[in-house]
This record gives C-alpha cells, sequence and structure tokens, in this order.
C-alpha cells in the first residue's frame, strides 16, 4: 500500500510543482517577447514571481466578507492544480484512473466558474459586468474544446487521456486531429484571457473585469491561476493533439514537451501583440466558426480521417 501511495504521490507532486512554478517564468517569457515584438526592452522574465511576492505581501483588503467569498481565490487555484494531476505533463497522468475526458472537462470548468462567482459576490458593477462576459466567452469556447476533445475520444475508442495519447502516438497525424488540434488553439487564446479575447477584462471598458476589487494575497492567488491555467492547458494541447516524438525516456519526454508548451505559448503571445480586441458579439460569431470547424474535425474522424 505504501508503494502505490508513492507511486502516485511523487507524480502529482511532480505535476503541481511543474505547474506552481513554471507558470510564472512562462509567464515572463511571453511578457518579454512581447516587449521585443514592440521593440522595448521589457521586465526580466521572472518579474512574476516578484510580482507574486509582492502581492501576497500587501494587505488582504476585501469589497465584502463571508467565508465563501474569502475562500474563492484558493479553490480557484486549487481546482487548476487538480486538474493538473489529470492532465499528462511529459509523461502519464498521475490521477489517470480517478477521471477520464469528462472529469477533465468538469475540473477545467471549475476555475472559471469560481472566478465568475468572485466577480458577482464583489458587489462591484464592474466585477459583474466582466463576470457576465466571463460567462458567455466560457459558454462559447467550452463546447469547443469538448468537440475537439471527443475527436480523439472517437479515433481512440477511449474516454481516457491517456488512451488518446497512446493511440495518437501509435498511429500518427490524421486529418481529424489536426483540425481538432487548431480548433483547441483557437479557444486556448480565449482560455488565456489573452487578446483578442480579453474582454472580459478590457482595461479601457471595465478595469480588471470579475477582478476589480482583488488586491493583496488575494489577487496573487487569482493571477497564479491564470498563469497555471494557460500552462496546463497548453500541455493538454500538446499532449492530446501533438505528442510527437517520444523517446521512451521520461525526463528526455518531459524536456521535449515543455519545448512544445513554450512554442503554443509563444504564440498565444504573438497573437496577443498583433490583434486588436474584439467585441463581445464579434468572439461569438468567432467561437461558432471554430465550434463549425471542430464538427467539421469530428465528422472527418466519423468517416476515418
Amino acid at each position: 500500500m505504501t508503494a502505490s501511495f508513492v507511486t502516485v504521490f511523487l507524480p502529482c507532486l511532480l505535476n503541481v510543482v511543474l505547474a506552481l512554478f513554471l507558470s510564472p517564468l512562462c509567464e515572463g517569457i511571453m511578457r518579454k517577447l512581447r516587449a521585443a515584438i514592440h521593440s522595448r526592452l521589457g521586465p526580466p522574465i521572472t518579474q512574476p514571481y516578484w510580482d507574486l511576492l509582492k502581492l501576497l505581501g500587501k494587505e488582504d483588503l476585501r469589497s465584502t466578507g463571508g467565508v465563501v467569498y474569502a475562500s474563492l481565490p484558493a479553490l480557484t487555484l486549487g481546482s487548476l492544480l487538480l486538474l493538473a494531476t489529470l492532465v499528462p505533463m511529459g509523461t502519464a497522468a498521475p490521477l489517470a484512473f480517478a477521471g477520464d475526458m469528462i472529469v477533465v472537462l468538469y475540473v477545467a470548468t471549475m476555475s472559471g466558474v469560481l472566478i465568475m462567482l468572485a466577480g458577482f459576490a464583489s458587489a462591484s458593477p464592474y466585477a459583474s459586468i466582466g463576470s457576465s462576459r466571463e460567462m458567455m466567452m466560457l459558454l462559447s469556447v467550452e463546447p469547443i474544446l469538448a468537440i475537439a476533445l471527443s475527436v480523439g475520444a472517437f479515433k481512440a475508442k477511449t474516454l481516457a487521456l491517456g488512451g488518446i495519447v497512446n493511440w495518437q502516438v501509435q498511429n500518427g497525424p490524421s486529418i481529424s486531429m489536426a483540425i481538432g488540434g487548431v480548433a483547441f488553439f483557437l479557444a486556448l487564446q480565449a482560455l488565456a484571457g489573452k487578446l483578442p479575447f480579453d474582454i472580459a477584462e478590457a482595461d479601457q471598458e471595465i478595469m480588471g473585469g470579475s477582478l476589480v476589487e482583488q488586491s493583496g494575497p488575494r489577487l496573487a492567488l487569482f493571477r497564479w491561476a491564470i498563469w497555471t491555467k494557460q500552462l496546463v492547458f497548453a500541455f493538454l494541447l500538446v499532449e492530446v493533439f501533438f505528442p510527437w516524438p517520444r523517446v521512451g525516456i521520461p525526463l528526455l519526454d518531459l524536456t521535449i514537451t515543455m519545448l512544445k508548451v513554450l512554442v503554443v505559448l509563444m504564440l498565444v503571445a504573438v497573437i496577443d501583440v498583433v490583434n486588436p480586441r474584439l467585441r463581445i458579439d464579434q468572439a461569438m460569431g468567432y467561437f461558432m466558426r471554430v465550434a463549425v470547424s471542430s464538427l467539421a474535425a469530428l465528422a472527418f474522424a466519423v468517416i476515418g480521417k
């Protein structure tokens, strides 16, 4: 029993550590890239770590009280760390036995819902507007993620992420999975809250969106959760849709996967720089078209392509 506990606990710990401590570094690299495109020097890549330390040391000011409201930042970050243990990150997901693709989608949705609840509970009209927009984005993006992952599930004849990844590694690229991967990537831009889909924040309109009333340690946890979210979803993208090459050496596989994740996040940063913000109606129309493309991927999967 002790041995089996260790074999589960240590990989879980590894995924949690990767998600927690690499996410600020990836955010720092993305900031540096944006600065380079703007011909600026930009902050050091370690700046997100200093931002977190600064916020964690500030006073915890709250616009309202209550145990539930106080627990939302920790619950948001915790839900994403749980997601990190359900997602393959260079190796098989440590808690793959505890849930399949449906559980992954459920846990992935939790963080967005918790952030919306924080906005609605903060008694700020700006935060409520931001949460309303966040809800519309979530309702538009989540079906795309579900359909894209369903393509892999249909091809592999299993809902287990590990089974989908193994099928991809053994069978190689396919038209349906390539289209599904592109649809997932386009949804990732919105999940990361980057332009042109930072509509829920819209600094010139609602000044921070759902998190406008958050400060100090609470804001630090929310920001950390958002950075963790973009990293974990980038892992999910490259592991499910583009898992090659696999050499069978865990450390080398993890390194290759991290490089692919970094490339994905750099593409997200480039798109963030070169695009203006969309209006909410424009974003809805855009995601409708992406949803149609993900359905096309599912249709290709049905016919065996």
